[in-house]
């Protein structure tokens, strides 16, 4: 499971900025992401390297886990283009990862699993980007849980618990369901802060909100398929 950072509160503004241009952007690398880290697993899977990288498999999760934070931390100060190679050297590295899920799981599983984290988070994203209600005080409550969730990941790593097992699986779900409806909104905020603050012209501003907004919710994605493949997987 990647570990998530949360980003400060950001304030509402005004702004003339074209918030459908910003949410094309981030869906658009979002979807690039999701289709370098799907593609290597798929092919590495194919070809059997799966079992032959193993051994680099903690060395590329130690690797994501410092492009992660480095990027979540620095992606409005540094230009656009370099944020947007990281991003894409973070999914492929990731893509290593999910080559393991998919040289365990059944392809049927898989696809189904792809299916409904699809459905669950595209109506979800909908409801964060269309709701007038402020998410943001939800933020704390979700860093609490997340941390719990990880917490609770390690341990049961040493007691494997049955029960806390498929506790901390549909808790998980739970947790970035609301995270992708939060994060939306939060991606809104992001861009209407940036634009207020004069940082860079209006294709600046969408490009960096663009690669902050695709990471968060990549990661959300990311993690939402590997709890609803835990669920789909015990169907066998």
């Amino acid at each position: 499971m990647d570990l998530y950072r949360p980003q400060p509160k950001l304030k509402t503004f005004d702004t003339q900025i074209d918030m459908r241009a910003v949410m094309q952007q981030v869906y658009l690398w979002m979807t690039a992401g999701l289709g370098v880290s799907f593609g290597i697993a798929f092919f590495l899977t194919a070809t059997n390297l799966t079992v032959t990288l193993m051994p680099l498999l903690m060395v590329g999760m130690i690797a994501q886990l410092i492009i992660v934070f480095w990027l979540s931390a620095r992606v409005f100060q540094m230009s656009a283009q370099r944020a947007t190679n990281l991003f894409l050297i973070y999914a492929a590295l990731n893509g290593l990862s999910l080559s393991l899920a998919f040289y365990i799981a059944d392809l049927a599983d898989v696809t189904l699993a792809l299916f409904a984290t699809s459905a669950m988070f595209g109506a979800m994203s909908i409801v964060g980007y269309t709701t007038k209600v402020d998410l943001s005080k939800m933020g704390g409550i979700l860093l609490t849980a997340l941390i719990g969730l990880i917490i609770a990941s390690i341990v049961n790593i040493f007691w494997a618990s049955s029960g806390l097992y498929w506790l901390i699986t549909y808790a998980g779900v739970l947790i970035f369901v609301a995270l992708t409806a939060y994060d939306t909104q939060m991606i809104k905020r992001a861009a209407y802060q940036m634009e207020s603050s004069g940082v860079g012209t209006a294709d600046v501003v969408v490009r960096r909100v663009a690669i902050f907004g695709a990471l968060r919710l990549y990661l959300d994605f990311i993690n939402l398929f590997w709890y609803i493949l835990r669920i789909v997987s015990d169907r066998r």
